[in-house]
């Protein structure tokens, strides 16, 4: 096909996620992504810069992805009828599409999506849906960071084959995210400083 293989920044990156759901994300290679394309490596290198670059993009997509399944589900909602759309939307994805959701929990050089709005929305929804339990700094910072290790670990887990109890995980997710909006709605705040007059 040569190196003018209708190739673009953009077919390399969604070619590099579908690859990315079928093998995992530690497994895709530029020559994996060349051979699908029909082309040299050389040929692929003239559009992105480096498998990081790749692998960079496949993440971004996914957060865009996810981004878009979030808004979605928590549109209208509040409380824990928002936290529980926003965990499973999150599940859900990663079930469907497993290597684009490993990608996302890369090590990533911010300085590869400092122009992006990928990352500053999903932000922006994590925090719409935290808005519920009126946390202030530093215990917004310490909720959703608990959210995003439960979330994540069991997600990781789940992936792997890890639950080898009879009970079924779904059940075990949703008392989950049941106990997590319990615990959210009783916070221990951290003690504010008092103001000076």
């Amino acid at each position: 096909m040569g190196a003018h293989a209708g190739l673009t920044v953009e077919r390399i990156t969604r070619a590099a996620a579908e690859l990315a759901d079928r093998v995992g994300i530690d497994k895709v290679t530029a020559s994996a992504l060349a051979r699908g394309f029909g082309v040299k490596d050389a040929s692929l290198y003239s559009h992105v810069k480096s498998l990081q670059e790749i692998r960079t993009r496949v993440a971004l997509l996914a957060t865009e992805e996810i981004n878009d399944r979030i808004a979605s589900a928590v549109a209208g909602r509040s409380g824990a009828d928002a936290l529980t759309a926003f965990a499973d939307a999150q599940r859900t994805y990663a079930q469907q599409h497993p290597g684009r959701y490993a990608a996302t929990q890369l090590r990533l050089d911010p300085a590869d999506f400092a122009d992006t709005e990928a990352l500053a929305r999903s932000v922006e929804l994590t925090y719409a849906v935290m808005r519920h339990y009126r946390l202030d700094e530093p215990d917004l910072t310490d909720a959703v960071r608990l959210l995003r290790s439960t979330f994540h670990g069991f997600i990781a887990i789940e992936a792997n084959g890890g639950f080898h109890h009879p009970r079924g995980v779904d059940g075990s997710w949703q008392r989950i995210v049941s106990g997590l909006h319990r615990l959210l709605e009783s916070w221990p705040r951290t003690a504010q400083p008092a103001r000076r007059a």
